[in-house]
Order: C-alpha cells, then sequence, then structure tokens
C-alpha cells in the first residue's frame, strides 16, 4: 500500500444527512396559530410541552440529557401506529449495531442465523415487550454511525439503541430518552504505541473516529482551539466505529478514539491493542426517537425507570451479563445519574 492511497483513502469523510424540515415547521406555526395550541399533541397524557420551551432548550442547551420528557405510560398517536401495523409487520422496528461487541453483535456460536445479542439489544426487547406485550415483536435494522439520525427522520426505525450519545447538536434533530448509561471519549492504541492517552504523545499520529461520531467532533474541535497537537492528522473516518479497528489493526493508523465503554469491548476481542489513558469526556447513551413522537419517548422513559430500579432482569442484570466482563464488575461509574425532565406546562 503507498503512502499516496493511504492518504486519498484518509481524506474521505463519510456524511449523515439531515432531512428538510422547513414545511413541517410552517404548517406546525399555522396549526398553533389557528388552535392556540402551545404543545404538539401528545395524545393521551393531557400534558405537553410547548414548541418555544423546547426550542428555548435547544438553544441554551448545556445539559442534553436532561432535555427529555417525563415518564408515562399512555399510548399516543405514535405508539398506536406501531400497534396498528398488521401480521408479520406488527413489530418494533428498532436501528442497532451488529458489530460491538457486548453492546449489538452477532453471536458466532448461536448458529447459522447469528442471533443479535448484547446490552442494547436486550433493552430493544424490553421496550418491545412493554409497547407490543412480546419481547421478540422486535425487527432489528443494522445501521452505521451515520446513518443513525437519517434513519430516524426518514422513518426507517422507529427508535435507535445503538450506544448513541446525547448530545446538544442531535437534540436539534431527534428527541432522545433520559440516560441508560454513562462513559466517556478514550485513546485505542496498540500496546507498543508511544501513545499514553488524549494528550500530547497523540502528535503526528494518525486518528481514526467514526463519521457523525462525538469522538470526531471532540477532535475537530480540540484541534482548532489549540487543545490538541497540531500535527495530529484527524482525516480518517468511517462509516462504523468498529471500521476503525480493523484499520488499527492493518496498520493503517496510529489510535482509535471512540467511546469507552466501546473500546473496552474492542480491546477484549484484541489483545493486542488496549485502552491509553483515561476518559477525557463524560457522555450518556440514550434512546433516539423522532422530535414529534412525544408518547414514544415519554413512554421508553417509563419504562427506563422500571429498568433501572429492577432487581431481576434489570439494568444492573445486563451490566453483567453482558459488560461486566470488559467493563469489570464495579458498575457504579456507568450507571446514569438519577434522570431529570424538561419543565412540563
Amino acid at each position: 500500500m503507498t503512502t499516496i492511497a493511504r492518504h486519498l483513502r484518509a481524506r474521505l469523510k463519510g456524511w449523515g444527512g439531515v432531512g428538510a424540515m422547513a414545511t413541517a415547521c410552517a404548517l406546525a406555526l399555522v396549526f398553533a396559530l389557528v388552535l392556540a395550541c402551545t404543545g404538539s399533541p401528545s395524545g393521551t397524557t393531557g400534558r405537553t410541552v410547548s414548541h418555544a420551551a423546547r426550542a428555548q432548550a435547544d438553544e441554551d442547551c448545556t445539559a442534553p440529557e436532561k432535555q427529555t420528557l417525563s415518564p408515562s405510560g399512555a399510548d399516543g398517536p405514535t405508539i398506536e401506529a406501531i400497534k396498528n401495523r398488521r401480521g408479520e409487520k406488527r413489530k418494533l422496528i428498532v436501528g442497532v449495531d451488529q458489530n460491538s461487541y457486548r453492546w449489538g453483535y452477532r453471536d458466532p456460536n448461536s448458529g447459522e442465523s447469528g442471533t443479535l445479542e448484547g446490552f442494547d439489544i436486550d433493552l430493544a426487547h424490553r421496550i418491545a415487550e412493554d409497547i407490543l406485550g412480546d419481547r421478540d415483536a422486535v425487527q432489528f435494522k443494522a445501521i452505521p454511525t451515520d446513518q443513525r439520525i437519517p434513519a430516524i427522520q426518514d422513518g426507517r426505525v422507529d427508535m435507535v439503541v445503538r450506544t448513541m450519545t446525547i448530545n446538544c447538536a442531535r437534540i436539534e434533530d431527534v428527541a432522545f430518552s433520559a440516560p441508560y448509561f454513562r462513559t466517556g471519549q478514550q485513546v485505542l492504541a496498540p500496546r507498543s504505541s508511544p501513545i499514553t492517552g488524549y494528550d500530547e504523545t497523540l502528535a503526528d499520529q494518525e486518528i481514526c473516529t467514526a463519521t457523525g461520531s462525538t469522538a470526531y467532533t471532540k477532535l475537530e474541535t480540540d484541534k482548532e482551539a489549540g487543545d490538541l497537537p497540531t500535527s495530529t492528522d484527524i482525516r480518517t473516518t468511517v462509516p462504523n466505529q468498529l471500521d476503525c479497528l480493523v484499520r488499527l489493526q492493518l496498520g493503517e493508523v496510529d489510535a482509535v478514539v471512540t467511546d469507552g465503554a466501546l473500546a473496552a469491548s474492542q480491546a477484549a476481542q484484541d489483545p493486542t491493542v488496549q485502552l491509553k489513558g483515561e476518559a477525557f469526556t463524560t457522555e450518556y447513551y440514550g434512546v433516539a426517537m423522532k422530535k414529534e413522537a412525544d408518547d414514544l419517548v415519554r413512554r421508553v422513559n417509563r419504562i427506563l425507570v422500571d429498568f433501572r430500579e429492577d432487581t431481576t432482569d434489570g439494568w444492573q442484570d445486563a451490566y453483567t451479563e453482558w459488560l461486566s466482563a470488559t467493563l469489570g464488575d464495579d458498575s457504579s461509574g456507568s450507571r446514569p445519574p438519577a434522570p431529570e425532565y424538561l419543565r412540563e406546562n
């Protein structure tokens, strides 16, 4: 492989589309003026959050993990549409990963079908069971990192449960549940690498991140601010974060920056790489849904309350089964804080 070819590939960057919402916003404004209604219809909950309040929360975003709706078990238009699907199509459609070890992956020992397993998969089954009464009433769609938001906006999936960090940029495009996991960005590199963490040892190193990831945004922001060595090459981006591990194994890049929870799983798969340094951000995973799907957001938040509190088949059991082998038995650093919700009208 020539140096020129390597750097040509490094310059290629994926893209994640954002659907145009101007028409919908205009219709929503007319609807609000005619009916003097300050909130989007949320079906039977009797509680609304005004569009103005939500827009202000987005604009003043400092704690995106708190910009979600309060829990409710009531059905609304989004849930009714899911329940009204007929026959084989009466399933919850969930965007997931199929390559993230211990999160969403196909177990090679589970037969020809390669059953999807992992922490995120268990959570998706639990949501399907609550909404449709059957934990197996779920259709999984494997989507790359850079297609998570477009898949929601285009209606290809009802939700995404795919180690998706809640951040201020994303809450402008999709709605999130309350957090279900806490993590942070970390550096993954070969054991023999001189890299020691997210520091000056990244100078003259080529870093791989997933397109549309919070990792790339952090690297780009820090490099512009002078908090990352100017010689650090961050141009290599790929559709799926696991592709970064492959490039690292092939020697095409020097390090990977991704969520520590994912990096730990990758290190467990490949003993020649290891986490370098501590996490240098604090982030939270959430379930992502359409902005207008208020009833579904509220329902998922109620499910998450039970998931966190259940002493049997709850959050701790899922952590122990899927993540303790890679993150350790002490789950306190991964458990999200008590949820906070948007103020209701």
